[in-house]
């Protein structure tokens, strides 16, 4: 965005709400739900959905062709930055994919756009952190994808556990205990943070308690793309009970 119309958005702000558009697969039933009850007071989230039934890289492709046309739905309710809030989606094509696509739906809406794969790149980069572990819920065609992303990001992969779900609504069926024990499993000696990566996967609430029993961070993708937003948003405020992440805004 060009510094007139960032000045134009901050502006705008200032006189009413800020306001976050989430573009989520229209099978997901867990990021919107811990967007709403995480946020906080004066920001509002405002939905979008693209069509998503399974993991596969075909359906996540075919998600794709729909982003434009919805990020520019949610450009009309003047939303202050739009997520993408598919972790596959937005990894799935390989590393700077990711980039592209934030490109693209700001080229499109002249609002700033997040990614889950960047505000995960991004939160284990303030962190400081090198070597990591990844766990996910994904069929094994993604679980590679992902590895090879933060590898390809300048991380080490020292760890590697998925749970071989395709369809996407079974992961929202999963309870959070699911991500406690898939964390506890890939952790290593030489691990420096955990990622819990899947926007439908239902672990944000239990970040902090990972993080005590592990003693490292755990980075999940709900989470880092909250995070991520508010510093889209250049949000000065504290947020708890999510984890050492969100000590970094």
């Amino acid at each position: 965005m060009t510094a007139q119309m960032l000045q134009k958005r901050v502006e705008k702000m200032a006189n009413r709400d800020m306001r976050i558009g989430l573009l989520v697969p229209s099978s997901n039933t867990t990021m919107e739900v811990d967007f709403h009850r995480v946020i906080l007071p004066g920001i509002t989230v405002h939905t979008g959905r693209l069509y998503l039934e399974t993991n596969s890289f075909d359906e996540l492709m075919r998600m794709q062709e729909d982003v434009l046309r919805q990020a520019k739905c949610l450009a009309t309710a003047d939303v202050d930055v739009i997520v993408y809030g598919c972790t596959g989606g937005s990894f799935a094509k390989g590393v700077g994919y990711d980039l592209q696509l934030a490109h693209a739906i700001e080229e499109a809406t002249n609002i700033p756009a997040v990614t889950t794969s960047t505000a995960l790149v991004d939160s284990l980069r303030i962190l400081g952190v090198k070597r990591v572990a990844f766990a996910a819920p994904y069929p094994p065609h993604l679980m590679e994808a992902g590895r090879d992303f933060f590898s390809g990001n300048g991380f080490e992969v020292l760890g590697v556990r998925g749970l071989g779900i395709a369809r996407n609504t079974e992961i929202g069926r999963l309870a959070p205990e699911s991500g406690y024990d898939l964390a506890c499993q890939v952790d290593g000696e030489h691990v420096e943070a955990i990622i819990l990566s899947c926007t439908n996967w239902p672990v944000i609430g239990i970040i902090e308690r990972i993080e005590k029993q592990l003693g490292k961070p755990v980075v999940s993708s709900n989470q880092a793309s909250l995070w991520g937003a508010l510093r889209a948003l250049h949000y000065s405020g504290k947020v708890t009970n999510l984890g050492m992440l969100m000590q970094k805004l």
